[in-house]
Parts: C-alpha cells; sequence; structure tokens
C-alpha cells in the first residue's frame, strides 16, 4: 500500500490498523532544539479521542502517546520521532457480521477489489483512527509554528449553520461545549439535533471552519504547490471529507470582479479578504480561512441493502459504535492537517531562503 507519507520537508508517515495493536507514526525532517510540551501534546491527542461526550462514539480509548526516538530531555534532536498510541478498547466481535460484506459508502469494497485481502474489524488501515496519528504530529507541528494561530470549530451540523463570520466569534467559546461551535446559542440546538439524530439510528454531516491568523507572506509555490492546493489536499485526505473551499469560495463565483477584488492598503494588507488569505497560490499576511464539509458517517444503526463478496443482495444490520457526527471530533484533525501543510512550506521558504 502506498500514499502513507505526507509531507515534503517535514513528513509525516503513519502506521496501524483500528483493531490492531496499536497506531502510530514517523516524523521526519523536524527541527532541532524545539521544546515540546508534552502535556499539550496528549490535550490535543484528547480533543480527537473518542468516547469524550455524549455525542461521539462511545469506543473508549485513552489514547496516550508514547515517544520512542527524536525528542531527548524534551527537546527536538533532529533525528525521526518516532511515536506508538496502543489500541485499548477493541472490539472486534461488533464487525464479525461484515466479514463477508460490504458496508455502503465504507471502503469494504474498494479496498477488497485493490488489494484482495481488507481487515473487516473497523474497516482496518481505512479508519478515521488513523487520524490519530495526525493529530501528534499537528501538535508537534504547531510547536515549531509558535507565532501561528490556527483555530478550527464546527460551522454547520447538517441544516444547522452558523451564519456569523469568524471576525465576529468569539473562538475561544470553542471548547466550552462538546459540539465545540463558538456560538453558545447555535451549539446548544446542534447538540440537541445531534442526539435527536442518534435516537434514530441515523447520522448527519456539518462543516468545520478554519482561520490561520499570523502566517507569514510568501508560503506557497505558485503553479503545481499552490498553498490552498496543499491545503485542499490535506483537507480532502481526512477521512469522510467531501469538499473544500477557501476565501469567498463557491458564493465568490457570483460575484464581479469589482466585487470581488481585495483592494490594497500601502501596506501591503488589503481592505477586504475574499482571496482568503491567499493570492497566487501564496500567503499573502492576511487571515487564511477556510471550509471542510464532511459527509455523514456511513455506519448507521438500521438494515440497509448491499452486496456480499459473491455479489448477492443481502441485508446488513448496523452495529458497533460509532459516531452519530463525525464533525465535532474533527477539529483538531482540520488543525493537524493546517499545521502539517504551513510548517512544510515554511521549511521550504527557509531552505530557499538560506
Amino acid at each position: 500500500m502506498a500514499g502513507n507519507t505526507f509531507g515534503t520537508l517535514f513528513k509525516l508517515t503513519t502506521f496501524g490498523e483500528s483493531h490492531g495493536p496499536a497506531i502510530g507514526g514517523i516524523i521526519d525532517g523536524c527541527p532541532s532544539g524545539v521544546t515540546i510540551d508534552m502535556e499539550f501534546v496528549q490535550a490535543e491527542l484528547d480533543r480527537r479521542k473518542p468516547g469524550q461526550s455524549a455525542i461521539v462514539t462511545q469506543r473508549k480509548e485513552p489514547d496516550t502517546v508514547e515517544f520512542y526516538s527524536g525528542i531527548f530531555e524534551g527537546v527536538t534532536t533532529g533525528t525521526p520521532i518516532g511515536f506508538v498510541i496502543k489500541n485499548a478498547n477493541q472490539k472486534s466481535k461488533d464487525y464479525a457480521h461484515i466479514k463477508d460484506s460490504y458496508r455502503p459508502s465504507h471502503a469494504d469494497y474498494t479496498y477488497d477489489q485493490k488489494y484482495g485481502v481488507r481487515d473487516y474489524r473497523g474497516g482496518g488501515r481505512s479508519s478515521a483512527r488513523e487520524t490519530a496519528s495526525r493529530v501528534v504530529a499537528g501538535a508537534i507541528a504547531k510547536q515549531v509554528l509558535q507565532e501561528v494561530n490556527i483555530n478550527a470549530y464546527v460551522s454547520a451540523v447538517g441544516p444547522l449553520k452558523l451564519h456569523k463570520p469568524y471576525s465576529e466569534l468569539d473562538l475561544a467559546q470553542t471548547e466550552k461545549n462538546i459540539v465545540r461551535c463558538p456560538d453558545p446559542e447555535v451549539a446548544e440546538q446542534m447538540e440537541r439535533y445531534i442526539k435527536e439524530i442518534r435516537k434514530q439510528g441515523d447520522t448527519v454531516g456539518g462543516i468545520v471552519s478554519c482561520v490561520i491568523q499570523g502566517a507569514p507572506v510568501g508560503l506557497g509555490e505558485p503553479v503545481f504547490d499552490k498553498l490552498h492546493a496543499e491545503l485542499g489536499k490535506a483537507m480532502l485526505s481526512i477521512n469522510a471529507v467531501k469538499g473544500f473551499e477557501y476565501g469567498s469560495g463557491f458564493e465568490g463565483a457570483s460575484l464581479k470582479g469589482s466585487q470581488h477584488n481585495d483592494l490594497f492598503n500601502t501596506d501591503g494588507s488589503t481592505q477586504t479578504n475574499l482571496s482568503g488569505g491567499i493570492q497566487g497560490g501564496i500567503s499573502n499576511g492576511m487571515d487564511i480561512y477556510f471550509n471542510v464539509a464532511f459527509k455523514p458517517v456511513a455506519t448507521i444503526m438500521q438494515d440497509q441493502e448491499t452486496i456480499d463478496n459473491k455479489c448477492e443482495k443481502v441485508v446488513m444490520q448496523g452495529k458497533g459504535r460509532h459516531d452519530p457526527c463525525v464533525v465535532p471530533r474533527a477539529v483538531p484533525i482540520v488543525e493537524a492537517m493546517a499545521a502539517l501543510v504551513l510548517l512544510d512550506f515554511y521549511l521550504l521558504n527557509k531552505t530557499i531562503k538560506s
């Protein structure tokens, strides 16, 4: 299986399956001499871990990260950083009923067709459990990029949307409710809605928005490796993501150039920021902001018609422990992937200038 490494200079390679002994990763290219706050790394993992509230999967995993290399006395050495997160609460028997069948909208069929073998226990390598390793790497990257602030939050759950722009929100409120929506009133509505969806044995999707403040001018390459293209790739690599837009996004397509152009101030900043902090594929020093759309979780607690590995129709029962809505737990994953992209470009810029 190819495609398990992300990044050019700051690289993350992940390994492991949902119901294997452990998941983990190797970070290559991290600068030496960076003091690592281990409590911060663990706190980031705790934001993503299962079982943290009544509106997420009730799989109980401590998600304690163990570092094996690359950090000595709390400081990075410049050598590969190896880490492991042990799996502690697998219930593989919950998946015995799908051993020979394919769950609708999952990777079961495509994995079986591509590799000729599949780990049906929780989806194996295709499980979103793999993203815990990304959060570890993102927590390291954030500590290198200390002057950059990356804040993601839930802006939509199903039909419920947060209509205020991020500039009118107090993003410090994001972690003060289990939905991770910075508007307390909308968060309460979203929580009630998710709980009702769960009672129905169904799931619902949503949108995670992210704003990056303090990114320097000049990140990104202007042709194939545009900053927004790499951010899009990073976000679309996250499980269940179906869409990515930055700046004015799709709404910008309905505007005229005279309405959409960001006019300059004398200091190089712009009067508006419909460009989303990126022009010509390169950061311009303004806030970078984007939206990431997540589909409803594919496993629902209802009977569904599907096919087995003989391509015969069967009825499948929904079982196991699954999120009724994935977006609250996706917030730290979006932040982590954004941090990986920014640090990679930051190191590339530093290499070019040196």
